[in-house]
């Protein structure tokens, strides 16, 4: 069981329930279960809803077939919110239903968790009942294809099993999409046809990339179920085709033998249980429209930050005038530019687990200058865990180091670079983010490590702080001229530095500025990686092995 999403550009107001996107699936619990989709806004953080699946009724696994369309954005924190709630009655009202518990993730994760996690999916306990077990939800991710067509079809099906006692059957179908992991997502279910062997089911419309999405030779997959008031609804049987195969709209391709996997291995005379025929198959072209251009073209690259680096640079901590000084109301612009930045970025790690360093300080107990220290005093082993541990190691080291110049860069950058060498076949990307406030005491060395650096898979962000003039951060960046160090160009453009007093909200919004800070920081890292890949031919990691459910349903359901 498994939902995947999509990504293409869209709003709430253009959603297309068939156009397949991010939706919620196996949610396990035996009730009649419905899972309500927020999203927040930057400015002012509030929950507002999204969108919400259909109600299965009274199953262990419900399989959702609604799918809704996010604007997936690397430099952006999406924060998602799933509630899952029991349905009592037919009232929207949500606080007339049964709250079951709710999952927080960021959009970010679900992308990555399709190469990062080893179910392909992201898995989250529900919470929100103290005391209790709330089930589980599993997202993942799939990006849309660009494909504009709809398809209109009908069937009809000859000779179906009868499965009623006190009658025939009522037969319905469930058309499933294959994904790029070998799995299977529902991406439409006919109506029910009471009570005959013979069902002709109405005409459907559905996007063809909800249907293959736009792999005319991906296979489809259909079962057909009589249906049961409480949900436990038989299996009749199943059969595959493809989009190519339903082009050929009224051809003997197009008539199907629905088999029942079971009943064929039991009995050894076994044909088939029923056959399922397309009457009828129209095209049609979608003028493309400007929000569903799709935004996405590098998802199969994103997975691939292992690590990242934070630095900061020298103050003096003690004193209310220093970018360092700790006041106990709000983060100090490196704290802050740390965790716009590493929030996001951290979504791409495996392991969570950062080397932090320092640079430009006079180290305990000899008073040793160092321009890469362990913000955590451990060399041996300099990683922090999570955003949250680098920002503890930083104000531990405040406590226990003298902030002290010169300023250099170069040593920190080789730190790096070393690591970046050692794995060049674009199984790990590093990303070194320095946070700095403006002053550089070895320009020509820095410019020498960067050109050696542009070679390697590795990108640097610079956060300037403060007031002062960042004409040497400007020269690192390279947008307008290619840095280069004694007459050697570099391979690629790898720097990338904003001023963080650009991104100030006048208003005071710390959390507004953050976001506008990561958004523009981080832009260019998705063109840096591909453009590493692409000059070495790197292509994309293989596929994942295909996800199986340990989970088992205790009655055959849709």
């Amino acid at each position: 069981c498994e939902q995947p999403m999509s990504f293409a550009t869209a709003t709430v107001c253009d959603f297309d329930p068939m156009s397949g996107t991010l939706v919620v699936l196996c949610v396990f619990v035996r009730l009649e279960s419905l899972v309500v989709l927020y999203t927040q806004g930057v400015e002012c953080k509030q929950w507002r809803e999204f969108g919400r699946t259909e109600v299965i009724d009274n199953t262990l696994n419900p399989d959702f077939v609604r799918k809704y369309i996010l604007d997936y954005f690397f430099e952006e924190k999406q924060n998602l919110r799933f509630d899952v709630y029991d349905i009592d009655s037919k009232s929207p009202d949500l606080a007339k239903h049964d709250f079951l518990g709710q999952v927080y993730c960021t959009l970010g994760e679900i992308v990555v968790s399709f190469r990062l996690n080893v179910f392909n999916r992201l898995m989250r306990s529900c919470q929100g009942i103290p005391g209790k077990t709330c089930g589980t939800i599993i997202l993942s991710a799939e990006e849309l294809g660009n494909c504009r067509d709809y398809a209109t079809m009908q069937f009809c099906a000859n000779k179906l099993d009868k499965k009623d006692f006190f009658g025939k059957s009522d037969p319905f179908m469930v058309f499933y999409r294959s994904n790029e992991d070998g799995t299977f997502t529902i991406c439409h279910k006919t109506e029910v046809v009471k009570n005959t062997l013979n069902p002709v089911w109405e005409p459907f419309s559905i996007p063809v990339r909800a249907l293959c999405n736009g792999d005319y030779e991906r296979t489809i997959k259909v079962e057909v179920y009589d249906w049961d008031r409480d949900g436990s609804h038989d299996f009749i049987g199943e059969f595959t085709t493809s989009y190519k195969d339903l082009c050929r709209c009224q051809s003997q391709l197009n008539v199907y033998e629905v088999v029942n996997p079971k009943k064929k291995l039991k009995k050894k005379r076994y044909i088939n249980s029923g056959t399922v025929r397309l009457i009828s198959w129209i095209r049609a072209n979608l003028i493309p429209s400007p929000c569903y251009t799709s935004v996405f073209t590098r998802k199969l690259l994103l997975s691939r930050f292992h690590k990242a680096t934070f630095l900061v640079s020298k103050g003096n901590p003690s004193q209310s005038t220093s970018l360092h000084y700790m006041n106990p109301y709000q983060m100090n612009a490196y704290a802050m530019a740390l965790k716009a930045v590493g929030e996001i970025i951290q979504d791409y790690d495996s392991d969570k687990m950062f080397p932090a360093l320092g640079f430009g300080a006079k180290l305990p107990p000899d008073g040793r200058v160092s321009h890469e220290f362990p913000l955590n005093g451990n060399v041996e082993n300099p990683y922090c865990n999570g955003i949250e541990g680098i920002l503890e190691a930083y104000h531990q080291s405040l406590k226990t180091v003298q902030l002290y110049g010169p300023t250099n860069f170069a040593p920190v950058v080789n730190h790096v670079a070393r690591y970046a060498a050692a794995v060049q076949d674009g199984s790990q990307y590093f990303v070194l983010l320095i946070i700095t406030d403006g002053v550089i005491s070895d320009m020509a060395q820095t410019k020498e490590a960067i050109v050696n650096a542009a070679k390697l898979p590795m990108s640097i962000i610079i956060v300037g702080v403060g007031q002062a003039e960042f004409d040497a951060m400007v020269e690192l960046d390279g947008d307008d001229v290619r840095i280069s160090s004694r007459g050697k160009l570099a391979e690629r453009d790898i720097v990338q530095f904003v001023p963080f007093r650009d991104y100030m909200d006048r208003t005071g919004n710390h959390v507004l500025s953050m976001a506008r800070l990561a958004k523009d920081v981080l832009a260019e890292i998705p063109d840096q990686l591909i453009s590493y890949m692409k000059s070495r031919a790197i292509k994309p990691c293989p596929l994942p092995p295909a996800y199986t459910s340990c989970v088992q349903p205790e009655t055959e359901s849709v």
